[in-house]
């Protein structure tokens, strides 16, 4: 509801001369140049009028106003302003604009029933010796950032009973002499973080009658009072419900939780992409990107002092999916692997500084590669790939010396589309989706050297994607599915189960990643946004946090660079965009 504001202005010699007259006679004009306005409700006014008649002659009636103006002539002061004035105090009613033509000694001004909505900047620049403004029952709803520029001398200001919703940081910039400021009885929701700075000497603040929402965009204001020297009368949060009629000040700032994320775009890659692959080599920072529409895989180089992907080198491949970097003994190799035309492996030659073809992958063996992942065992490095052609076979390859070997064949003809290794409780798993059938779980075979099949994951039949994740304790799956809900599965001993299912229609990648404390899943489309989701600890799932706009994305990738945590979204029919994982405070 509405307060009574309490001015602190009764006892100012001046502050009753501006408003309606009680039992004092009207002034008399201070020169015969002047004339004097009189209206039922005001005090005279003493303007000087060049357009007006002479002085009347002793004897004549007085009190009549203004006198006509010449034909052809305006009336400045009829059309500008409907104001009493004093020699020093103005008081003015239904008013078009602020008046313009006041006399600059004006030290009080008080505007009521404004027929305007807008305080422009600069408003009151023409009145620089003003030390009382009061604005009351109007119907302001915005006021400008330098709308009260050049007022050094105001020392009381009364925004009261208006339309306003927001005011800008810098609405009051300027006003160092300032000392009693009242926004009573507005529809303030919200006050930006400090808007009271440039008031040195505030002592009085009253924000009474306002409908604050006492969120995030608060929380600076509760930290400001409770430290602040200025008197503030009591003030009432209206939402959100959990503090509804809470005393502002009173509120404890634990309440606040006012820390998110967001992911923001950092740098677009003007070609599109199918994969992506981040490794260090010599402590620097590379991305092998497979690029079937260049016929190359591209690698590129993060540049620490402009922050930047930047161009390195090239690897000819007409018709690349992956591109899978390998540090072994600390030197560099690539597989790539190709639709057509044979896949390979290329080796780093640092005296030359260029990539040269190391050794052929046996086409017989692997026809239609659709995914590789390397990782080590018991030392020894390996990489596999599936194969997605009817014939071919998924296979694994191992490190002996000086080159890749075939080491173990796994199941044939099942068309497979993702790999996953997973190495927990000292158990080297290897999980292998297909078109044809459930995703395949292989256990490591410390004796025989080899995967050998321990299960199915029978919940998704058909799954596109497989990756893994930890949080706590659990071990979870994520399956993408083309047509059908992605699902989240947890390990529970035995078995998977679901948890969760995600809509998904025309999804081809899927990625879990962990950022800080914070993790994700980002859940591609080839016929919508990309949506990212958020774990929720409390509820043991994902919750939807954030949509980007990714053509027909064919992998996700998590890659930190130095402070900057960055997310890749390699695009089959666009661009790649790189997007900046950032962490916003919503009460700054």
């Amino acid at each position: 509801g509405r307060v009574q504001p309490l001015h602190p202005l009764a006892a100012l010699p001046w502050a009753g001369a501006c408003g309606p007259p009680r039992s004092a006679p009207a002034r008399a004009p201070a020169t015969r140049a002047a004339v004097r306005v009189h209206q039922p409700w005001q005090p005279a006014v003493a303007v000087p009028d060049p357009y007006s008649a002479p002085e009347p002659a002793r004897g004549s009636e007085r009190g009549k106003g203004l006198q006509p103006a010449p034909e052809g002539r305006t009336n400045p002061l009829r059309l500008e302003c409907s104001c009493s004035c004093t020699r020093d105090t103005a008081f003015c009613v239904d008013s078009k604009a602020v008046p313009r033509n006041l006399p600059s000694e004006v030290i009080s001004l008080t505007l009521v029933n404004a027929a305007f909505s807008e305080i422009q900047d600069g408003a009151f620049a023409h009145l620089p010796l003003l030390q009382f403004l009061l604005l009351n029952s109007n119907k302001f709803t915005l006021i400008g950032d330098n709308a009260f520029i050049g007022l050094s001398h105001l020392q009381y200001l009364f925004i009261e009973n208006n339309d306003i919703w927001a005011l800008s940081k810098f609405t009051f910039r300027g006003l160092k002499s300032l000392t009693h400021l009242s926004l009573a009885n507005n529809n303030l929701q919200t006050l930006p973080r400090d808007i009271f700075r440039p008031l040195d000497i505030l002592s009085d603040l009253d924000l009474r009658g306002n409908a604050l929402n006492c969120d995030c965009k608060v929380k600076w204001l509760v930290e400001w009072l409770a430290h602040t020297n200025t008197t503030v009368a009591p003030i009432y949060c209206a939402s959100p419900p959990r503090f509804q009629e809470h005393k502002v000040q009173d509120l404890p700032l634990r309440e606040f939780d006012c820390i998110t994320t967001d992911f923001v775009l950092y740098q677009t890659l003007s070609f599109s992409a199918v994969s992506a692959e981040p490794f260090l080599y010599s402590s620097d920072l590379y991305l092998a990107l497979a690029q079937p529409g260049a016929s190359a895989c591209t690698i590129l180089k993060w540049d620490y002092v402009e922050r930047q992907l930047r161009d390195y080198d090239k690897i000819p491949a007409p018709s690349a999916v992956h591109c899978k970097p390998m540090v072994v003994d600390s030197q560099l190799y690539v597989v790539v692997a190709q639709l057509f035309g044979g896949s390979y492996i290329y080796h780093w030659d640092p005296n030359t500084t260029r990539f040269t073809k190391l050794q052929d992958i046996d086409p017989q063996r692997v026809r239609k590669p659709n995914d590789l992942e390397a990782f080590r065992i018991d030392g020894d490095w390996y990489f596999a790939v599936a194969d997605s052609s009817k014939a071919g076979a998924t296979s694994l390859y191992r490190w002996h010396q000086n080159g890749f070997y075939s080491h173990q064949a796994l199941h044939a003809w099942h068309r497979d589309t993702d790999l996953e290794f997973v190495d927990g409780e000292g158990k080297p798993r290897l999980i292998v989706s297909s078109s044809s059938q459930a995703p395949v779980i292989y256990q490591w075979s410390r004796t025989q050297k080899q995967f050998v099949a321990q299960g199915e994951v029978t919940q998704v039949p058909d799954a596109q994607a497989v990756k893994h994740f930890r949080a706590g304790r659990d071990s979870y799956l994520c399956l993408s599915r083309y047509i059908g809900d992605s699902k989240i599965l947890r390990w529970e001993g035995t078995r998977f189960s679901e948890v969760q299912a995600l809509p998904s229609r025309g999804s081809l990648a899927l990625q879990p990643f962990l950022v800080g404390g914070n993790r994700y899943l980002a859940l591609g489309s080839d016929f919508s946004f990309t949506q990212i989701y958020q774990w929720d600890e409390g509820r043991q799932k994902f919750v939807r946090f954030q949509e980007l706009a990714v053509q027909a994305p064919r992998a996700f990738c998590y890659m930190p660079a130095g402070d900057a945590q960055l997310l890749l979204a390699p695009s089959f029919k666009g661009q790649t965009l790189v997007y900046r994982h950032v962490v916003v405070d919503l009460s700054a």
